[in-house]
């Protein structure tokens, strides 16, 4: 029975990686989705310049950073039994 056990939290490891990398590409690319809309409205340095760090990446990395915590708070509190 023992290698059973083992093959199941196996397998619940990979869906919990595979849902983890899945919020990742969430957050990152609704981030940026986000960022690029607001951009035009900013003020000229928190706008982003191709291949430079620079506030604009920053205010980018704080977006998707933000957007995966609330990501991660939604998901939380739908697993939690009442």
């Amino acid at each position: 029975m023992r290698g059973r056990e083992e093959t199941d939290s196996g397998m619940s490891a990979r869906v919990s990686t595979a849902r983890r990398w899945a919020e990742y590409l969430l957050a990152v690319l609704g981030g940026n989705v986000i960022y690029l809309a607001i951009e035009p409205q900013l003020p000229k340095p928190f706008r982003h310049r191709m291949f430079q760090v620079d506030l604009g990446l920053a205010l980018d990395f704080l977006i998707c950073v933000t957007l995966y915590g609330v990501i991660r708070l939604v998901r939380g509190s739908g697993n939690r039994p009442d």
